[in-house]
């Protein structure tokens, strides 16, 4: 039986699995080696074709019969084809990468590009760059070297880059919170390029958006180079619709539905109502009652409001770092910016825009148990909830109908088109 799959040291969190089943009609098997189990894996040549990811792209080169190269350039592979027991390697990573900085529409003609880290997707950005006609390409690690600038250097000495790619694990899953540069000192910057895919948008990225900078993470890199590793295992031509089809359905399946509202406008009940096959329903209100083991206006009366804010922001957290869910948040999660940039991470902000004579002021809700206090919080946070939002939801008769207008109006798949 022919064998396809991907190598790497801890595939927990890879996302090729799924890309190939939507390019290719084959059995793709993530395999997790450790280096002693490498030189034995490629002894045996029990595989038709395979990818290759960190940290072994430079590992493999010396049990290959031939390099292309564009891969010999990079002196990393990422893809190797087995024919008839001679094993070619490719570098992929090379197109993926190409494609992603044409996506977003930059020019790197000319200019002058940053490349943060010094791993094999480094030197890919290195080589992509140069053939796209950068005309300054600095390579940025943590030591300073004859070869590499620090990051102390970048910010001093280098302010003027107009192009910044990043191939660090920085901003990685889980460690979402970092980032591996703070751009606002690059005034010149027209576009940022982050490798990383998971999140669907870093920090660096969300940073760049919010300066009105050209912007985007991994995923679309992640999927071009695995449509032409899917052409050089199969010997076939993928036609770009299809492709875009995969990376649209993939990024779908991957991003988060965020509901955002005024308390009482229906978020828990909407959020049900999705019941998209696959995703999780997350109520964030309920998941801070679990975790105090009280009611919210028990918590707000013991411990206060800032209290209860500052547990909503780590409930926030954790369960925005996680894809394939429907997130319900409390009616005051917008207000700290660090939550709604968590949330955009790998989400996607639905708010849902009720009218404030359809609100009722509860009991259970200490922040707005009268009517008085519902119509001042509607007043203060009507124009966060706006500036917030991808997509404003209408305010609609029923639930479902609201249901139905984030699934087909708001650019979702309905649940029976649903991949």
């Amino acid at each position: 039986m022919k064998k396809y799959g991907c190598i790497g040291k801890k595939l927990t969190h890879s996302f090729s699995k799924e890309i190939h089943a939507g390019l290719a009609d084959y059995e793709y098997e993530l395999i997790e080696l450790t280096e002693e189990e490498i030189p034995a894996f490629f002894e045996k040549k029990e595989f038709a074709a395979i990818n290759v990811t960190i940290p072994y792209k430079q590992t493999v080169i010396p049990y290959l019969d031939s390099v292309s190269d564009i891969a010999r350039r990079i002196g990393a592979v990422n893809t190797i084809v087995n024919h008839d027991g001679k094993l070619y390697g490719y570098n992929t990573d090379y197109y993926g990468m190409k494609a992603l900085i044409e996506r977003v529409g930059l020019d790197l003609n000319g200019k002058k590009v940053l490349v943060l880290g010094t791993g094999g997707t480094s030197k890919t950005a290195h080589v992509v760059a140069a053939d796209m006609g950068a005309s300054e390409i600095l390579t940025v690690s943590r030591r300073k070297t004859d070869e590499f600038i620090d990051y102390a250097d970048a910010v001093t000495f280098h302010a003027d880059a107009q192009i910044i790619i990043n191939t660090t694990p920085a901003g990685m899953y889980p460690d979402c919170e970092s980032k591996p540069i703070d751009i606002a000192s690059f005034a010149n910057l027209e576009g940022v390029i982050d490798a990383v895919y998971n999140p669907l948008r870093t920090n660096l990225v969300l940073d760049a958006k919010e300066r009105g900078v050209r912007a985007e993470g991994g995923l679309f890199m992640l999927v071009m180079q695995a449509v032409v590793a899917v052409e050089k295992f199969l010997d076939t031509a993928i036609e770009k619709e299809a492709a875009d089809r995969v990376f649209a359905s993939v990024f779908a399946a991957k991003e988060n539905i965020v509901l955002t509202g005024m308390p009482g406008s229906g978020k828990s009940t909407v959020g049900r109502l999705l019941n998209l096959p696959g995703y999780e329903f997350v109520d964030t209100d309920a998941e801070i009652e679990k975790r105090c083991g009280c009611t919210i206006k028990e918590l707000i009366a013991e411990r206060g409001e800032t209290y209860f804010r500052d547990l909503e922001s780590e409930v926030i957290r954790d369960v925005s770092a996680e894809s394939c869910r429907i997130i319900s948040t409390g009616g005051g999660a917008v207000l700290r910016p660090e939550n709604v940039r968590r949330l955009k991470r790998n989400g996607k902000l639905f708010f849902l825009n009720a009218a404030l004579s359809r609100l009722q002021a509860t009991d259970d809700r200490p922040l707005s148990d009268t009517y008085e206090k519902l119509a001042k919080l509607y007043a203060e946070r009507m124009e966060i909830y706006r500036s917030t939002a991808d997509v404003i939801v209408p305010d609609m008769e029923t639930p479902e109908a609201e249901a139905n207008y984030i699934l087909s109006g708001g650019g979702l798949p309905h649940p029976n088109e649903w991949r």
